[in-house]
């Protein structure tokens, strides 16, 4: 089934509640939270879409315990170091979103060795944003044109584009946010400005195919007019 979302954005929220509401740590609820990225990227590519877009660890997550920080990347090298052959055989590219350099030495290894691997493949474009902020997207993708020399004059929407993490993608058509919040929470600032927004309070560790594809029938149902008025 095609919904007509080409890409789908998640904001994957909602880890910490649900463990908490089962007298759990918050880890349990981390850990919960990549089988439901499991499900996801194994329905995605029957349901038509092509790029999915997961926001796993933002630029202000550094303010958590650094317990539970130490244990989000391990659990983003378990995730790439286990899923990887599948990942691949499913014909899975991987890439990331966000300022790598920041993040521990083993998490940039796996990140860089999962790139290469599937780099090759097109079936379902999965990019996992880690220290990932969408000012500081903008700010580094600033940073760059300004080492270009570019003359100011020839700067344009398309330009600035091809310096954000997303470059080569398409924007996202859809963003998706479990956990009933009602915010982007500075995820793709730049890149949301025109895609429907899905919310439901289902956290993320309950979050299947069916949730999935009750968000993209939904989004199908829109009327998209890009800037006009009703």
């Amino acid at each position: 089934m095609n919904y007509g979302a080409r890409h789908v954005a998640i904001i994957m929220d909602g880890n910490g509640r649900w463990a908490a509401a089962r007298g759990e740590p918050r880890v349990v609820g981390h850990r919960a939270g990549l089988e439901a990225l499991r499900r996801v990227v194994r329905a995605s590519p029957d349901l038509g879409v092509e790029y999915l877009s997961v926001y796993a660890f933002s630029t202000e997550n550094w303010k958590r315990p650094a317990e539970e920080v130490e244990a989000l990347m391990d659990l983003l090298v378990e995730y790439l170091r286990s899923e990887i052959d599948e990942l691949d055989q499913e014909g899975v590219r991987i890439s990331f979103l966000g300022d790598r350099t920041a993040l521990p030495e083993r998490c940039q290894v796996e990140m860089a060795r999962a790139e290469r691997r599937t780099q090759g493949n097109g079936r379902l474009n999965l990019a996992i944003a880690m220290n990932y902020g969408g000012r500081d997207e903008i700010v580094r993708a600033a940073r760059s044109l300004l080492r270009t020399g570019l003359d100011p004059e020839r700067l344009d929407e398309d330009a600035f584009a091809r310096h954000l993490d997303t470059r080569g993608m398409p924007d996202p058509d859809l963003v998706i946010r479990p956990g009933g919040e009602l915010r982007l929470s500075n995820f793709l600032i730049w890149q949301a400005n025109y895609a429907e927004i899905f919310t439901t309070p289902v956290f993320w560790p309950d979050f299947d195919a069916g949730v999935l594809a009750g968000a993209l029938e939904a989004y199908a149902q829109r009327d998209r007019r890009f800037g006009g008025l009703a």
